[in-house]
Order: structure tokens, then C-alpha cells, then sequence
């Protein structure tokens, strides 16, 4: 189809004005083809029937820069504030956290060190995220972050400070926390402690497993080369920043031929609860295996020579070395019975469990302030430090463990036990088991399942 008169004139008119352009300017190829597609969506003919036929006219034209720094004071003199994120690190302080950060405004330092709840600025942890929004003159106008406070387990505390008419303004929220699920395995070369930090568990979890395994496990001597463990934990995010870590969820041990496992069942907010084996039996023991974290034995309930007298004698007790000022723990519930010095035992603390059984802990450099004859103490309390008061050839802990106040040896006697689940509760408790045997099962499809032995 050939192109009307007027199709005619607006082309050769169009050709015309391309032509006519001075040459200092740069016309792109792709403007003339919207141009010719312009023409074709109105019904026009193409101008010929090969595209590579057509004849392209380019044409330049210089554009100048911006110029950032006109655009800069411009922002500036519309005092538009930015928004700066900083973490504490390592030996910050306030002033030099608000220096990298770009406030200088001592109006908005001296507010933080004089009102209660702006304070926390001045003790927050490393790695603690901060966001804050700033005037080009580097005056303070607001900051936020995330308290790491010790109170509900699934709960964070947000601290905003934010510039009013006539001063400052502080405020504290409660904001949820996202709970997520940490695996970490390791299998012991050196020690213990040595393999946990390999394996990057946070010290907390650390802490939480000397404590549950507490009545089975003496971390210091019953673990060795070869040994595995695993464990799962609670990690607590809000947002993309890490918070703390939480509770742990399951463990298990396989040491000496041996499997120790633990699984936490509870309410579901997490407040109450315990720790379990696979069979639903509780792994609360009446009496600690050690009064102490960490400790190795240096002579158990035998015959022995004696240290002063070389004579030798019934040892009714079992000595274990640690440093001076370790701390001790009651082995279980009870009440304090006598504490000061008695004799060759030195400072001595003796706590009685019920009418039959009763510890004793001698040798300490200090025992704690707050211990009083007839006060209750906790299974896990500490109740002083070890020492090396009396007769004593060097720091240690005495510990005996009596029964109708005569010494016996602990490891050969049957302990009293706490109890199991109940058999209304074990149905959920096992389908709690299952989810714990499969997440293991992803983490190391050789493991073992946990069951009952």
C-alpha cells in the first residue's frame, strides 16, 4: 500500500528537520525508529521494506556533570538529616561511639549521662547495634537500640532517645523476640572446653550443659579423646540482629561407652520445665556428681597417707584440686547446719538434706557473705570459694558426703531419685523425642536415635 499525500509530506517534513540539525548534536537511532514506530501505529507504510536500507542521521550534544558539591550544600542548607548505623565495639565509650557516629552536640552527651533510661547507652554490649538520625550541623535528633536485659526469655527491651522542642526524650518497649534452632556438634581432642569453643558454642549453652549434666558427667574426668557430643539451642533474633542466645533444647553425650542424653520438656512460654532422657526419666538428680565445674580428683574415699602425719589412714572424703577462689556449689537442696572453722578443715560449711543425708565442704578461702546457719539453700548455690585453710597442703576442696553423719563413699551408695513423667505426659513427650531424633538425624545422618537404655 502506497503512502497518501499526506503521509508523504509529514515524512519528507520529518527528514526535512533531521537534516536541518546542527551538526554539534547527537540524535540516537533508537529516537528515530520511536519515531517511525510512532508513523506505523498510525496506519503508515513502512518507509521501505528492508529496515537496513533506511539511512540513520546520528547527532551528538555535550550534557554537563551535576555538580555534586552545589547539590551537598543545598541539601545542607535544607537541613535534611541522614540516618547512620554504628556497632559498640571492643573498649568504646560513649563519646567516642557519638564521635564515629558524626553527632557533636554536648547537649544530647550530657542528657544520655543524666537521665536513667538513656544511661544504657553508656553500658551496652559489644556488637550492640545502634541507628541514629543526625543533623548536618551533627546535632543528635534520635537513636534506638536493643537492650539485652535478663528478664522474659522470648522478650527484648528498645531504648529510643529523640530531640523534642525543648530538650531530650527517652522511652523503653517491650519488643518480641524470633526464637530460632542452633545445632552444633564436636568431638573432643583436647578437653571439653577446648572442643566447645571450636564448635563456636555461645559460653551460655556451655554453662547450661555443666549444669544439666551435673549429676552424671564430671566434665573434667569423665570426658576424653574421641568423645562426641551434640547439641541444640535456642538462638533469639529480632529482626536481622542477633540478641542472645536461649535455652538449650537437647543434648547428648557418648563418652567411655557410655550415652547421656537430655531433652527439655515444659510449658510452652518456656517457663517451667525440666530436662528428661528418652524414657521420660529425669535427669535431676537428688545429689551432684562434683561440688565443682571444673575439678579433677586427687584422692577418693580409700586408704591413703596421709599429707602431714605420713601415716596411713581411712580417707572419708574425696579431695578435689582447683584453683583458689573456684567457686563451690551445694550438691543438693538443703539447709545450712554449721559454718567457720572447725579444726584441720578450716573454714568448713555442712549442709543437711532431710533427716539421712548431709555434705560437707572445708577448706575454703571465703565462705559466701549471704550463707547463715539455717539458711535454705538451692541445689547449684554457691556457698563459697576453694581455698587452702587448715591443714592444708595447697588449694583444694574436702568434700564428704554423710549419711546419719557417718562419711560415706557417694559413688557406692544408691542416691535417692527425682521423678519421672507421668504416663499422661508421655505421649506429647514422645512426639517431642521425635522431632529432637530427626533434627539430629539432619545434623549427622549417622547419628545415633535417641532411645532408652
Amino acid at each position: 500500500m502506497g503512502l497518501t499525500d499526506k503521509s508523504r509530506i509529514a515524512v519528507s517534513g520529518l527528514w526535512r528537520k533531521l537534516c536541518l540539525l546542527p551538526t554539534s548534536r547527537k540524535v540516537s537511532f533508537t529516537a528515530v525508529g520511536l519515531s517511525l514506530i510512532a508513523f506505523g501505529a498510525a496506519g503508515v507504510a513502512p518507509l521501505a521494506s528492508n529496515v537496513a536500507d533506511l539511512h540513520v542521521v546520528t547527532i551528538t550534544e555535550e550534557l554537563a556533570l551535576p555538580d555534586l558539591s552545589t547539590q551537598i550544600n543545598a541539601l545542607r542548607k535544607a537541613s535534611i538529616p541522614f540516618v547512620v548505623e554504628e556497632h559498640v565495639r571492643p573498649g568504646d565509650n560513649l563519646w567516642s561511639l557519638l564521635h564515629r557516629m558524626g553527632v557533636n552536640d554536648p547537649s544530647a552527651a550530657n542528657f544520655i549521662c543524666k537521665d536513667a533510661r538513656a544511661r544504657n547507652l553508656v553500658s551496652l554490649r559489644s556488637g550492640a547495634r545502634l541507628q541514629a538520625s543526625i543533623s548536618p550541623e551533627g546535632k543528635l535528633l534520635s537513636i534506638q537500640t536493643l537492650l539485652d536485659r535478663a528478664g522474659n526469655q522470648n522478650n527484648a527491651t528498645t531504648l529510643v532517645l529523640e530531640r523534642t522542642t525543648d530538650g531530650f526524650n527517652s522511652k523503653l518497649a517491650e519488643v518480641p523476640l524470633e526464637s530460632r534452632v542452633e545445632i552444633r556438634s564436636g568431638e573432643i581432642s583436647a578437653s571439653f572446653f577446648a572442643t566447645t569453643d571450636t564448635a563456636e558454642l555461645p559460653d551460655v549453652v556451655t554453662e547450661q550443659l555443666l549444669v544439666m549434666f551435673a549429676g552424671d558427667i564430671d566434665f573434667a574426668s569423665d570426658l576424653g579423646k574421641g568423645d562426641q557430643f551434640r547439641v541444640i539451642y535456642e538462638s533469639l533474633w529480632h529482626g536481622s540482629e542477633f540478641v542472645r542466645s536461649g535455652r538449650v533444647l537437647a543434648a547428648e553425650f557418648h563418652y567411655n561407652g557410655k550415652r547421656k542424653q537430655a531433652i527439655w520438656f515444659g510449658s510452652a512460654d518456656g517457663q517451667r520445665g525440666y530436662y528428661y532422657d528418652a524414657s521420660g526419666k529425669s535427669l535431676k538428680k537428688a545429689f551432684l556428681k562434683s561440688p565443682l565445674p571444673v575439678s579433677r580428683i586427687t584422692s577418693g574415699f580409700a586408704m591413703r597417707m596421709h599429707s602431714i602425719s605420713g601415716e596411713w589412714v581411712q580417707h572419708k572424703g574425696i579431695d578435689f584440686a582447683a584453683p583458689e577462689g573456684t567457686p563451690i556449689r551445694a550438691t543438693a537442696s538443703g539447709v545450712v547446719d554449721f559454718l567457720g572453722m572447725q579444726n584441720g578443715y578450716g573454714n568448713v560449711v555442712i549442709i543437711k538434706h532431710g533427716p539421712v543425708y548431709s555434705t560437707l565442704y572445708a577448706h575454703m578461702i571465703r565462705i559466701a557473705t549471704e550463707m547463715r546457719a539455717g539458711t535454705r539453700v538451692a541445689q547449684g548455690a554457691v556457698i563459697g570459694s576453694v581455698g587452702s585453710t587448715g591443714w592444708s597442703t595447697g588449694p583444694h576442696l574436702r568434700y564428704e558426703f554423710r549419711v546419719k553423719n557417718e562419711a560415706r563413699d557417694p559413688g557406692a551408695i544408691a542416691l535417692p531419685q527425682t521423678a519421672a513423667l507421668s504416663a499422661g505426659e508421655l505421649p506429647q513427650f514422645r512426639q517431642r523425642v521425635a522431632d529432637i531424633t530427626h533434627r539430629f538425624a539432619v545434623m549427622s545422618p549417622n547419628a545415633v536415635t535417641l532411645a532408652s537404655r
